[in-house]
């Protein structure tokens, strides 16, 4: 019987390659953990992942070829993700040039916690990047075959290519993605925690770059809903 913690390791690295890098969704996870706790960041981080993992069991049942096959379910799906981004960006904008440094506890916490999952996983269902991931990649991850993991870290993945090769086909590589995204998601709001206590000005700091982030992608997925509507 084949020894699975070989898979599962590489699984935790693909995970964790993927969720790293900057994009609009550690843009939400940061900006919820500097303005509202460790809690709520790591719970807008579950937010994203539970996305994942409705779009891994959707690409399984044909669910996320449906959307990318009619044009029109997609555009309206990124057009939705775009005015949220938009939105989400004016809110990181006030954080930035208000009062940022109290962090709610008790019921407040529990409330702020939750609205950052649902923010996160509302802007990852209509995130195009996530819908191509798990139509093309993620749904191959439980089918017989190779796949070079770090290949597909964004920006610097052809840099990365051949260093990890794995065998695809084990529920080990699953198991592993997801965990490496787990890490992420509550390792990454508790290190901006610890930075926040360090430097007075950090959180007006995260909150625009957050800003930043969200209007960017905002802006270009509306513009591709609208060409893809044209």
């Amino acid at each position: 019987m084949p020894n699975p913690l070989p898979s599962l390791l590489a699984g935790v690295v693909f995970g964790l390659a993927l969720a790293a890098p900057p994009g609009p969704m550690n843009a939400v996870i940061a900006e919820e953990s500097v303005n509202n706790g460790w809690l709520a960041g790591a719970r807008t981080g579950l937010g994203a992942m539970t996305a994942d993992a409705v779009f891994f069991v959707g690409s399984l049942f044909g669910v996320v070829a449906f959307v990318e096959r009619f044009p029109t379910v997609r555009a309206a799906m990124v057009g939705v993700g775009g005015v949220l981004m938009c939105y989400f960006a004016y809110g990181a904008a006030r954080d930035a040039v208000g009062d940022v440094e109290t962090v709610p506890s008790g019921d407040g916490a529990a409330r702020k916690a939750a609205t950052g999952f649902r923010k996160a996983f509302v802007l990852a269902l209509t995130n195009p990047y996530q819908i191509l991931f798990w139509l093309t990649i993620g749904v191959g991850l439980l089918e017989p075959g190779e796949l070079d993991v770090l290949s597909y870290t964004p920006y610097v993945g052809a840099d990365l290519a051949g260093l990890l090769v794995v065998r695809t086909g084990s529920p080990a590589l699953i198991v592993g993605f997801f965990l490496g995204i787990t890490l992420w998601i509550t390792g990454f709001p508790a290190a901006l925690r610890a930075a926040q206590r360090r430097v007075a000005a950090f959180a007006p700091v995260v909150a625009g770059t957050s800003a930043l982030v969200l209007a960017g992608f905002g802006v270009v997925f509306l513009i591709d809903a609208v060409r893809t509507l044209v």
